[in-house]
């Protein structure tokens, strides 16, 4: 049985989804990446609320940045939700890549995380 790309994002998916979750504590930041933009979402799994969100069709990085789908933009997410979370009172979070490989724009995103002050 040979499986597609999106299958096998979808077992990695659910690999890491049956060991990652939230707490009011300690949120968990869920990355979406599609071929045009990237999504950020810090979810309470415990009362079910997003705490904070950010991605290149944001208005405060839309007009900002030159390409949507480039390092620079996942680096300029990542500063801004750190930003917010930070704001938020969040400190630390856990980092949910949501089935993607830790590489390219997944990595520009979690290490601007980092350098901006979030603990994941």
């Amino acid at each position: 049985m040979a499986l597609n790309r999106a299958e096998k994002r979808e077992m990695r998916q659910g690999r890491v989804r049956r060991k990652v979750v939230g707490t009011d504590a300690r949120p968990r930041l869920s990355v979406y990446r599609s071929l045009h933009h990237i999504y950020v979402q810090v979810i309470s799994d415990e009362s079910g609320r997003t705490l904070a969100s950010a991605s290149t069709q944001s208005p405060e990085l839309r007009d900002s940045l030159k390409s949507r789908r480039n390092l620079e933009a996942a680096k300029s997410v990542g500063k801004t939700i750190a930003e917010k979370c930070l704001q938020g009172g969040i400190q630390q979070v856990v980092f949910d890549r949501n089935g993607f490989l830790y590489h390219g724009r997944i990595r520009a995103l979690a290490d601007a995380m980092r350098e901006a002050g979030l603990k994941f």
